[in-house]
């Protein structure tokens, strides 16, 4: 392996950093960390050590086995080397008592505090899109549960009078008056992660694809954990409509599989309505229909945030 990483002094006397990357992360040898951190192969040694005994870092994720060719005398030789990735060698870094290490610490608390300033601006404005297209989303939600109640109820409607009931809740909608019914407040049943699962391996014999349902990175897991989160005793998304809602929206977006994201969020979505009583009402009916479901679904596929922006925008300037 020839990833490394390089200390120097920039032309202003501030330490500066240059990494090579490779699959996301870069990966040093022992004698690589020794010749970064200018320490001793047993003090480098000592330190990986405690760094997986206090389980500070996970040692079967941050270790790997390469095959690197090396010269002895004038024969290349290739044998396997034990390497860590980036998280090892910035946990070696806080811990290296050494002038490089030292640059290496000075380096990572700019880094930091970059990230701090500058992120935090990105990340809001991005969290605050986040909210406009979810409460978008929520809304689309409330108006299809409202036609679907309302056709539960009354199966004798003609067509003007049904006309007007979708007229009269797209008004509620522009002057913001959907009302608040079917919130649910109360605390959430997640299922585990085997359940979403073990629904996404029951769907796969009704699609033709060798793919279907094969996960490209851990986009699937991230939205799955991300309804669940808050901040403090505060609740990100405190009903378990916007729950529901959040799930189906990340699913689809992520694009964490290789093929079938929307038919999987759509079943995930409903996964999570079952496991919290809320895919049926007091009659057994379902609450979405199939049809509202698949038309839910491709609404949030081929929506383009920067839109959505402008229009929820657009509301809350009226």
């Amino acid at each position: 392996m020839e990833n490394k990483i390089e200390i120097y002094q920039g032309a202003n006397g501030q330490t500066q950093i240059e990494v090579r990357f490779e699959n996301e992360t870069t990966w040093l040898t022992n004698n690589q960390l020794v010749e970064l951190f200018k320490s001793s192969k047993a003090n480098i040694s000592e330190h990986i050590k405690h760094i997986f005994e206090s389980e500070e870092l996970d040692k079967d994720s941050t270790v790997r086995n390469f095959r690197t060719v090396q010269m002895e005398g004038k024969r290349a030789v290739e044998r396997e080397r034990v390497h860590y990735n980036l998280d090892v060698i910035i946990a070696v870094g806080y811990r290296v008592n050494s002038k490089r290490g030292t640059q290496f610490r000075q380096w990572a608390t700019q880094r930091l505090k970059d990230f701090l300033v500058q992120g935090y601006a990105i990340n809001e404005a991005r969290l605050s899109q986040k909210q406009q297209e979810v409460q978008t989303l929520k809304d689309g939600i409330r108006i299809l549960s409202r036609v679907i109640e309302q056709k539960a109820i009354d199966q004798n409607l003609d067509w003007l009078n049904h006309f007007a009931k979708g007229l009269e809740l797209l008004d509620d909608y522009d002057h913001e008056n959907l009302d608040k019914k079917g919130l649910n407040k109360r605390p959430a049943h997640y299922p585990e992660m085997a359940e979403y699962k073990e629904v996404i391996l029951s769907m796969k014999s009704d699609f033709e694809s060798g793919v279907f349902g094969k996960e490209k990175d851990g986009s699937f897991e991230s939205s799955i954990a991300q309804i669940s989160k808050g901040f403090g005793e505060e609740d990100f998304y405190p009903t378990l409509e916007e729950k529901a809602a959040t799930l189906l929206y990340l699913i689809v977006k992520n694009h964490g599989f290789v093929d079938g994201n929307k038919r999987i969020a759509a079943a995930c979505f409903l996964l999570f309505l079952q496991t919290n009583d809320l895919l049926h009402n007091g009659e057994g009916h379902s609450i979405i229909s199939n049809d509202a479901l698949a038309s839910l679904t491709l609404f949030i596929a081929s929506s383009k945030p920067e839109s959505l922006s402008r229009r929820m925008s657009g509301r809350w300037k009226r």
